[in-house]
């Protein structure tokens, strides 16, 4: 059962119905996700502006769905787990078990891997990560921008996984379930 409830597109009203408007329009639909943050219209726009802004970085679309199934798992956000899992493989084509190693923070890619690596160790010490910690993912090929980037990329999944778990918003992908760790 959902504790916060999710706005429809016709109670929407303001700046929220303006919102749904434009993701409908993207997306055909409006995820669960959106429609629940559109009760403040502020936590919507806000997350709509940081994903759009971070999805013009460095990283890539490959990347960036990594990291947030990494983040995903640690934070146990079945939600986001099941969003990015579908988004990953239907929308950027992640092949399915780059999809699963990422929720372990790995990849045959060993550039990748280092920045799942250091998003897990961003969420593990809740950003006090080591000067050892910022070497190894510069020393595996990331500039300062592209480690704030993945800095950001945590903060972000961060957001969503934290909102999801407190409004336990009804899954609208195919569900995909954290594993116990």
């Amino acid at each position: 059962m959902t504790r916060l409830k999710a706005l429809e597109l016709k109670d929407a009203t303001g700046k929220s119905k303006e919102l749904f408007e434009t993701i409908q329009g993207k997306l055909g639909m409006v995820p669960n996700m959106m429609k629940t943050m559109g009760n403040s219209s502020a936590v919507l726009e806000g997350y709509l502006n940081f994903s759009d802004a971070l999805g013009k970085g460095s990283l890539g679309s490959e990347t960036a769905e990594l990291i947030a199934l990494a983040v995903a798992q640690a934070n146990a956000c079945d939600y986001c787990l099941s969003a990015h899992s579908f988004i990953g493989e239907k929308l950027v084509n992640i092949d399915g078990e780059s999809l699963k190693q990422a929720r372990d923070g790995k990849n045959g890619d060993p550039k990748i891997e280092a920045a799942l690596t250091f998003a897990r160790t961003l969420v593990n010490k809740s950003g006090k990560v080591s000067e050892n910690d910022v070497e190894a993912i510069k020393n595996a090929g990331y500039s300062d921008g592209a480690v704030g980037e993945i800095v950001a990329h945590v903060a972000l999944n961060v957001l969503t996984n934290y909102f999801n778990n407190t409004a336990i918003t009804e899954i609208d992908f195919p569900v995909v379930k954290a594993a116990l760790v």
